[in-house]
């Protein structure tokens, strides 16, 4: 059975930090790429951050640059998101999802997790 389940996700004030983890199943863990997207109330699911299935490679949106890491621990087919220095534009809902390789694009993508909000308070 496909599953992607997220944490971590709350509320927290501008600057704070939080880390999210996105677990799956094995297999769909397992030499996959993994990709963070979030979705702002009125808004279109943009790209946040990639993984690829070695850890190896990273992309960022520009946005998230030099204040979002994702990283992986493949033992525990868990992909993470550290956040720092949040700003209320970071407020969204944030969902995991696997892709053969990193990529930006949606249409790559396809399992995807429920989501998990995160708010950014000013």
């Amino acid at each position: 059975q496909v599953q992607l389940v997220e944490s971590g996700g709350g509320l927290m004030q501008a600057g704070g930090s939080l880390r999210l983890s996105c677990t799956a199943s094995p297999r769909t863990f397992t030499n996959y790429a993994m990709g963070w997207f979030r979705q702002a109330p009125g808004k279109e699911r943009e790209f946040v951050a990639a993984i690829s299935w070695s850890g190896g490679i990273k992309e960022y949106t520009y946005s998230v640059k030099g204040r979002f890491a994702i990283s992986r621990d493949n033992a525990k087919n868990t992909v993470y998101l550290q956040m720092n220095s949040l700003k209320p534009e970071d407020t969204a809902v944030y969902s995991c999802a696997t892709a053969r390789a990193t990529s930006r694009y949606i249409n790559d993508y396809n399992y995807w997790g429920q989501g998990t909000q995160v708010t950014v308070s000013s």
